[in-house]
């Protein structure tokens, strides 16, 4: 699975795997494929810092990359307590009254109240970078379309290439013109933030819009098959996510999610704004039904709604409130039915696209 662009970054295959857990990153890495860590929960610089250090003592030299989420265009003087501040008391009211159903208890007294929306604010996503671009990084990934033109400007002076994000042919053609390095075509079947376009419809889409620069497949792939289809349609590599949440280096912290995940099919997934205030695929659970009633008050844009629920959402995985629990994952989810390290679903991706290939081969005559 060798591409010109797996070969320009150095790496054996052409899979990005994007996650948010280092451990899941530099098994990838080691397996041959290209580990891309997730910066948004690191608030602080410190905490990214160690656990870059520890993506250098376990890559053996490989290369990896790291993944922020940054608006390309920064609102000034405007800090988390005003966005707060703009929350209207009827949301708060709707969230205590969820968590007073379902009986969540609360946080432990002084206990954090973990992942919050900051990492999508401008100056967060800047400490982040201020921290990645000390290391070796080869690739900086950006899930909300291209950085600021001084931060891909900066990358390509560290000899970092930017990729961006994009649903749909505009988008990449808008990407481009940024001066974006890898466009990464996100079909409608993938977990978190995700358009309206389907994956085997919008990559070859992507790939014409923006020729040549090369183009990463995602969304709904999660076997070797796949793989060489996203190949066939012009992508020079897929970038997965779903797939790793249920591999034994993931760092989930919940056996109930896990469950739930290696449970559900590819029918029960949502794609909601429950969790963020724009459109993101996940697990579908009594609290995404309860934000999409027409009944409730709807969830507030991003990012009010991420500011909103970040508490509540603590409170629900610490204390594995099933009803309610679960988590960005795309439609491949349905793949998931057993926990295996991350060798082994890579093995079954290679497996998987060699048996594609011969498949092909036969069909064409060539075998």
């Amino acid at each position: 699975m060798q591409t010109e662009l797996s070969n320009r970054l150095g790496a054996e295959h052409a899979v990005f795997g994007f996650t948010p857990f280092p451990a899941v990153a530099a098994a990838i890495t080691r397996a041959g494929g290209f580990g891309v860590l997730g910066a948004v929960r690191y608030t602080a610089p410190d905490a990214l810092a160690r656990d870059l250090d520890w993506m250098q003592e376990h890559t053996d030299g490989l290369p990896y990359g790291l993944d922020v989420v940054m608006p390309a265009k920064k609102v000034a003087g405007v800090s988390e307590a005003d966005v707060e501040a703009m929350i209207p008391d009827g949301h708060r009211r709707f969230v205590d009254g969820l968590l007073d159903k379902y009986g969540v208890p609360p946080l432990a007294e002084g206990e954090a109240s973990g992942w919050r929306i900051t990492g999508w604010m401008d100056q967060v996503a800047r400490s982040q970078l201020d921290v990645a671009f000390d290391y070796p990084i080869t690739l900086l990934a950006n899930a909300l379309g291209p950085p600021p033109p001084d931060i891909v400007q900066r990358a390509h002076d560290h000899g970092v290439l930017v990729a961006a994000l994009a649903g749909s042919p505009r988008h990449a053609r808008h990407h481009k013109a940024a001066g974006i390095d890898i466009v990464v075509a996100q079909g409608y079947e993938a977990g978190g933030h995700t358009g309206e376009i389907a994956t085997m419809v919008l990559t070859p889409e992507v790939v014409a819009a923006v020729d040549p620069l090369p183009v990463l497949a995602a969304g709904g792939i999660g076997s070797g098959g796949q793989i060489a289809a996203g190949l066939a349609l012009g992508a020079q590599g897929v970038w997965l996510g779903s797939i790793w949440l249920t591999t034994r280096e993931a760092e989930l912290h919940s056996r109930r999610l896990t469950a739930k995940l290696l449970a559900a099919g590819p029918g029960d997934t949502v794609r909601s704004r429950a969790l963020t205030g724009k459109p993101a695929r996940q697990l579908r659970t009594e609290w995404t039904d309860a934000w999409d009633d027409p009944a409730g008050p709807g969830p507030l844009p991003m990012p009010l709604q991420g500011l909103l629920v970040a508490e509540a959402n603590s409170r629900i995985q610490r204390h594995e409130v099933e009803p309610l629990l679960g988590t960005p994952v795309g439609q491949i989810v349905g793949r998931m039915t057993s926990e295996r390290s991350v060798r082994a679903v890579f093995d079954d991706l290679t497996r998987g696209f060699e048996r594609a290939i011969d498949r092909i081969n036969r069909i064409a005559g060539r075998a």
